[in-house]
């Protein structure tokens, strides 16, 4: 369905659809003038050492007297009693009425606490963080009179920011105005379609022809505009646009009023899919069979995270937390539409394989601007500026490991760089082995391996290297002898060529794995210190969790591993659905391997498989579905794997193996051949490399 197949129902229906769009544009209005504004005053306390730091305290041990340590400890128990409900109650009587937060300062390396007062009246917000900075101190010395610290080794605290002047934040309300807008208008989109579909069965019920009976053909002697608005568009082009915007903007680059969940990209795929259901609703697209399996899994997904949703709305939460839940809400939606546009969309094999091929070559780029950032000690994200979007996140400084430079692209972390080329490694090596690709020559065959499997050690991180031995013990064994010693030679010489073109590398990441198993390295305890903690939220709820999106590192702390980080969001049911996920993309990829008929589609399904067992392991690493480059091309990833085997069982079932078939495991062993003469070349034979 054409773009302006989509205008022409709209105009249609516009008593439908104009009174919805006014209807929500008053109301949002409404909400703009009678929403107050929010104002949001902070300050800033330490705690210092105490008088005898010299000697170590009698109570030795005792979280807070351990006066002589770097007191994170100590601020971490002083946050926690700040926080609970108990002390919520108490300083209710002491006049503190409205929202507050307690947390380390941000980007700090010591006992630096930010106090935060959020409320709608300017002087009452200053009063209450004054209020609360000296209740802090005073908790401070009652938790140290309570553990019976001995006289002299109390930690103090020091008012080293005071209550600063109240700014306002006139962010929540216009997100509360743009959700309403978009609400009215997505609902005057879909009632407009409905109206349509009745319309067009009343009118086949009295034997008239419906608007949609035949597609529109373009006018002879069109502009060009009105050339491509009447072109159709398919699964594929609105996927491809999905993924420029996705790879190719900086992914903490998002609209103001919708936070995190806003880029771009996400917006064109809530758009993409609107698309879908136009089209579907007209008649003109019908889900492609057998690729129900993935749409099911998100199903499951969608119903786990709705559920948490609904459970958790009886709990005392902050206004950060339910705004973080909306966005995980629209978040789950854009996956959802990745995976139904992946799935039911795509009716042609070969635009599959186009799609596959441009997702390839984007992550090329996205790898070469990596490699960049790492020679230049640069981030070349930094610098890109477009017009109309924030930044959802707290800017990024470039990241150092040793003497190297962490590259990390357009992507929003180093880890999530690394975790990128990882997944799309496999599909990379796909590419350079299918024979359609043999006349494009090897430069361009090959330079994807080389950007995004040259990328990976660059960004010093375990989670790379464990991606790429991933890649390697599930790819190589199923190769043949002589590309299996080829590539295991290949890894060898690029071990040498790293250690000759960037000295000092290979010892840096063999450094980070033996301070791993040592424990010795300060990451690796960050990691496993907050085990415990996870332990605490997630028996509040171990079954549905706190609420997806809620566990944000502002309010509590970076988990690192997005196992934990699901266990506090959505319990042992959020587990079970990402367990489920990866799990359903590597049958995708095994299935895929064993029924195709051709070795493109065998190394296809390796890919697959590979892909979706390096997105299990390193989701261990990192919290990979909280950066949204990652997340969305993971879900396209497991989207596209379910319409792949949907196209190969259909070629199965339509062309069943023969005895005499060599896909067939039953198929006798072919007789050998001599081999072709020169002057007669065999031009069906396939070049191993």
């Amino acid at each position: 369905m054409s773009i302006a197949e989509i205008f022409r129902v709209l105009g249609r229906r516009w008593y439908v659809t104009v009174p919805m769009v006014l209807l929500s544009l008053l109301a949002g209005g409404y909400l703009y003038t009678t929403v107050p504004v929010t104002y949001e005053s902070q300050s800033q306390l330490a705690l210092l050492n105490s008088s005898r730091v010299a000697r170590p305290a009698p109570s030795y041990g005792n979280t807070l007297a351990y006066a002589s340590g770097s007191l994170i400890g100590t601020a971490d128990v002083l946050i926690r009693a700040l926080q609970s409900a108990e002390t919520v109650q108490e300083l209710r009587g002491h006049g503190i009425t409205d929202e507050y937060a307690v947390d380390f300062a941000a980007q700090a390396e010591g006992p630096l606490l930010t106090l935060t007062v959020k409320g709608d009246d300017r002087d009452r917000v200053l009063a209450e963080t004054r209020r609360l900075t000296d209740y802090a101190a005073e908790q401070l010395q009652q938790l140290q009179e309570q553990a019976r610290v001995p006289d002299g080794y109390y930690v103090e605290s020091a008012r080293i920011v005071p209550a600063q002047k109240p700014v306002s934040q006139p962010k929540s309300r216009y997100q509360k105005v743009a959700a309403v807008v978009v609400f009215g208008v997505a609902g005057g989109f879909v009632l407009a379609f409905v109206v349509e579909i009745c319309s067009a069965a009343r009118r086949r019920a009295r034997g008239l022809a419906g608007f949609h009976d035949a597609p529109p053909v373009p006018r002879p002697g069109a502009g060009r505009l009105r050339r491509l608005l009447d072109r159709p568009l398919d699964a594929a082009a609105v996927l491809t646009g999905y993924l420029a915007l996705a790879l190719f903007l900086p992914s903490n680059l998002a609209l103001p009023a919708l936070g995190g969940a806003g880029t771009p990209a996400n917006v064109f795929a809530l758009l993409g899919l609107f698309w879908y259901l136009a089209t579907w609703c007209l008649g003109r697209i019908a889900p492609a069979p057998g690729t129900r399996p993935m749409r099911v899994v998100m199903l499951v997904l969608t119903v786990t995270v709705l559920l948490s949703y609904i459970t958790n709305q009886d709990r005392i939460s902050t206004q950060k937390e339910i705004l973080a839940a909306d966005r995980g809400l629209i978040v789950l939606l854009v996956w959802v539409s990745l995976v139904v546009l992946t799935t039911a969309g795509i009716q042609d094999r070969e635009r599959l394989d186009v799609l596959l091929r441009r997702l390839v070559v984007m992550g090329s780029v996205v790898a070469a601007l990596g490699l960049y950032d790492f020679f230049t000690g640069t981030n070349i994200a930094d610098s890109l500026r477009v017009p109309g979007l924030n930044s959802s996140t707290a800017s990024v400084s470039v990241m150092d490991r040793g003497s190297f430079t962490r590259p990390r692209s357009l992507t929003a972390h180093p880890l999530e760089f690394s975790g990128m080329l990882a997944i799309l490694l496999p599909f990379a090596i796909w590419h350079a082995f299918d024979p359609a690709r043999e006349h494009l020559g090897r430069f361009k065959r090959w330079a994807p391996v080389v950007l995004l499997g040259g990328g990976l050690p660059l960004t010093v991180s375990r989670t790379s290297i464990i991606g790429v031995a991933v890649v390697v013990l599930i790819m190589v064994p199923r190769w043949k002898p002589q590309r299996r010693w080829t590539a295991i030679g290949i890894l060898f010489g690029a071990v040498a060529v790293f250690k000759v073109l960037v000295p000092g590398l290979i010892g840096t990441i063999t450094g980070l794995f033996s301070g791993s198993l040592n424990n010795a390295d300060s990451s690796t305890q960050a990691r496993t210190i907050k085990y415990p903690k996870i332990y605490e939220y997630f028996v509040q709820d171990p079954v549905f969790g706190r609420g997806f999106g809620t566990f944000t590192p502002e309010r509590y702390f970076f988990t690192d591993n997005q196992y934990l980080l699901t266990v506090a969001e959505l319990g042992a049911l959020g587990v079970a659905c990402l367990l489920l996920l990866g799990l359903a993309g590597v049958h995708n990829g095994g299935a895929l391997r064993r029924l195709a008929r051709t070795e493109s589609d065998r190394e296809l399904g390796q890919a697959f498989f590979a892909s979706s067992m390096v997105a299990l392991v390193i989701s261990a690493t990192f919290d990979t579905l909280s950066f949204p480059m990652f997340a969305g091309v993971f879900f396209l990833l497991i989207g596209l794997g379910g319409s792949a085997l949907g196209f190969v069982r259909r070629e199965a079932d339509a062309t069943p193996a023969s005895p005499a078939d060599p896909g067939s495991p039953s198929a006798p062993e072919p007789p050998a051949s001599p081999a072709p003469s020169a002057l007669t070349p065999d031009s069906s034979r396939l070049v191993e490399i």
